[in-house]
């Protein structure tokens, strides 16, 4: 697997050419202060992720798509006051899997972690959802609080699981000719380390509408299938060819020129998190969450629709006593961002009728 091309001289860098050296892949929870769980429910490919700062880490976000769903974006603002976040939720379920947050914030609110106010406790949680209702089972089954406890109760400082796990279990990619040409997405994490000792990475649910490309090659890795449902066809081509998925009479493509669920609003979205050990200001943060969707475009195409939800947060832990580069951290931050959607497709295992990139071969 091609690893992102990394700035700076590194010692070790993302997940892949750590488990070529030997070392262990810890993706995000290589930023010391993190843990990272998941829940995956049973009935259906759907879940939750939750990244977690019990001490608290500083905050950003940027929200790229047009239709995202999200919880407590306008808090991370570096106009508005509190600045530290105890936990990042991503979660299926479209906008009924925002209340996954509620079971993360009584697991956190149960251990005294949060926003001091006064002699009050308040955990700060933010989240962001993406469109997994169209698979099969029952539509109604839905990440709910019970399924943010969960995966609350799960996190841990170790390698996180990858692939059809978590927020990524019911992700899919590839939907620019309709849900029977799509692929599986699914979740990826990855980092770098500098010899300064600076760590940046990112974690990642992919459920993108058109394409997952390996910028190293330019070469698609997942994506719209060929007709015949062997190959990729490359949406590159095909909005060249048709324009925006449609064919001439305009409908989009789906059952008797229906619309199906996977070209509505906001049914797909990437989302994901990066995180640092540096010490940033709340502006700073969100600087590097602007900069981490770079990493976005780079492997998935289009992106930034206006009919996805595309948004990355960024977490600051401060465990590092050294000066921040913003720049460097952003930079490095895109690198990640784009090594973790790789992987989320690479490790992914498929559905029926929607297979993974090895059910593909590739």
């Amino acid at each position: 697997m091609a690893g992102a091309l990394l700035i700076g001289a590194p010692v070790t860098h993302g997940a892949a050419a750590q488990e070529e050296a030997g070392v262990e892949a810890r993706g995000i929870t290589a930023v010391e202060g993190l843990t990272l769980g998941h829940h995956t429910l049973a009935e259906r490919p759907t879940g939750c992720t939750v990244v977690l700062a019990r001490e608290g880490a500083v905050g950003g976000v940027d929200v790229r798509g047009g239709s995202p769903g999200t919880r407590e974006i306008a808090l991370l603002d570096p106009v508005n006051s509190v600045e530290t976040v105890h936990a990042v939720v991503l979660a299926g379920g479209s906008a009924f899997g925002l209340d996954a947050a509620a079971g993360v914030m009584r697991y956190l609110d149960e251990r005294d972690l949060g926003y001091r106010v006064g002699t009050k406790v308040v955990p700060i949680v933010v989240g962001a959802i993406l469109f997994d209702l169209g698979l099969e089972g029952e539509a109604r089954v839905r990440p709910g609080p019970d399924c943010g406890y969960a995966a609350a109760e799960a996190a841990g400082p170790g390698a996180p699981a990858e692939g059809s796990v978590g927020a990524g279990a019911g992700a899919t990619v590839g939907k620019l000719r309709g849900p029977g040409r799509a692929m599986k997405g699914g979740f990826g994490t990855a980092s770098v380390t500098l010899a300064s000792g600076l760590t940046v990475a990112a974690a990642v649910a992919v459920n993108a509408v058109g394409d997952i490309v390996d910028p190293t090659t330019g070469q698609v890795v997942a994506g719209v299938r060929t007709e015949d449902g062997t190959g990729l066809a490359d949406a590159r081509n095909l909005l060249r060819e048709e324009g925006s998925g449609r064919d001439r009479s305009g409908a989009r493509p789906g059952v008797g020129g229906q619309p199906d669920a996977d070209a509505l609003p906001g049914a797909n979205t990437t989302i994901g998190v990066v995180a640092t050990n540096a010490t940033l200001t709340k502006a700073q943060a969100t600087k590097v969450a602007q900069m981490a969707q770079d990493g976005l475009a780079r492997a998935i195409y289009p992106a930034h629709t206006t009919r996805d939800g595309d948004t990355v947060f960024s977490l600051a832990t401060g465990r590092l006593d050294a000066p921040a580069d913003v720049t460097l951290i952003g930079a490095l931050a895109a690198d990640v961002m784009a090594e973790a959607i790789l992987r989320a497709v690479r490790l992914a295992e498929g559905l029926p009728g929607i297979p993974s990139v090895s059910d593909l071969g590739n």
